[in-house]
């Protein structure tokens, strides 16, 4: 059994991905400050409360589990509050990543399966996007996600540190079996708002921008199940244990759907209205994100089995309509 630490494993993501580690014989030890995750997620592993930017925490943490890889969800994620507090996400995201790096180093720890986002490429110019499609970042948590990912990369040349950071587009659903699912505050990813208007708990839905180059006129995203991303950070840590070099890659469906296809299968599964208006565009959000998945396939060994949209959203709808939230 490997003990494997999980940062930010109190959220979303990461509780998916301690309750499969456990699952498959490892010790996770979730590392959270309890600012956006919640500690009642962690029950397959010990919680570790601590900040990342906080360089005697994380010792303390290595010293008292003595991790053999580290998997590196903590930050912040809202893209428009980066916009607007800039500062406070170079500080979380980068400042933070520094800190775990450099004490990764001091203590001789040398894997990372790092979450990156689909916000490195900012607004595409072909779709589905490979991996060598040139980074740039439209916001900065865009940014916040490139500037990690070189610091990776610096980190791996000067100390050998070994990573995989994995490029994942929308992360939604809840867990199937009912224990996990998305409880964001506030919350701003579509599925949960629409079905927590379809429960009630929001007036309507407001979908930003209707004149988009796509097929219905709204934005159309690659959706890729939690659950399914879980088993990529497992399958990562996987590679790198058994001597994989460093990796840059995509985790998403190939596939996308649209604002309207989304709305109509959160109607269809909840039962529900769902009452929607439409405002106009966000700034930055590309008509279009979707990614190419060979490189996945290829050097992970992964692909989703979760993934079709409603799927998807049955077992987020099963998770909220059960809390009422």
């Amino acid at each position: 059994m490997a003990t494997i630490l999980i940062t930010g494993g109190a959220g979303y993501i990461g509780s998916h991905t301690c309750k499969l580690l456990a699952s498959v014989g490892h010790l996770p030890v979730a590392f959270d400050n309890l600012s956006n995750g919640h500690a009642d997620a962690v029950r397959w592993g010990p919680l570790q409360t601590g900040d990342i930017c906080d360089r005697r925490q994380l010792r303390a943490a290595f010293e008292a589990w003595r991790p053999e890889s580290v998997i590196h969800f903590a930050g912040l994620i809202e893209v428009g509050r980066s916009t607007a507090d800039p500062a406070t996400f170079y500080r979380a995201n980068v400042a933070g990543s520094l800190a775990l790096l450099e004490e990764m180093a001091a203590v001789g720890l040398r894997r990372i399966v790092f979450s990156s986002s689909a916000a490195v490429y900012g607004i595409p110019v072909s779709s589905p996007i490979p991996e060598e499609a040139p980074p740039a970042p439209v916001s900065p948590y865009g940014e916040t996600k490139r500037a990690v990912e070189a610091m990776l990369d610096a980190f791996a040349r000067a100390c050998g540190i070994n990573y995989a950071a994995l490029r994942y587009f929308n992360a939604a659903g809840a867990d199937p079996e009912g224990e996990l699912g998305e409880r964001h505050d506030p919350e701003t990813h579509l599925i949960p708002r629409a079905l927590r208007t379809a429960l009630g708990l929001e007036p309507e839905l407001v979908i930003f921008g209707t004149d988009y180059p796509t097929p219905d006129a709204t934005a159309v995203r690659d959706y890729v199940h939690v659950s399914d991303l879980a088993a990529a950070h497992v399958a990562a840590l996987d590679r790198l244990a058994s001597g994989g070099g460093p990796l840059t890659t995509n985790i998403g469906t190939g596939s996308g759907r649209s604002v309207q296809q989304v709305l109509e299968s959160c109607r269809r599964i909840s039962g529900c209205r769902i009452p929607a208006r439409t405002a106009p565009r966000r700034a930055g959000d590309p008509p279009e994100l979707v990614a190419a998945t060979g490189r996945a396939a290829r050097d992970l060994g992964w692909r989703p089995h979760l993934s079709d949209l409603d799927s998807i959203i049955a077992t987020a709808w099963a998770w909220h309509s059960a809390r009422g939230a």
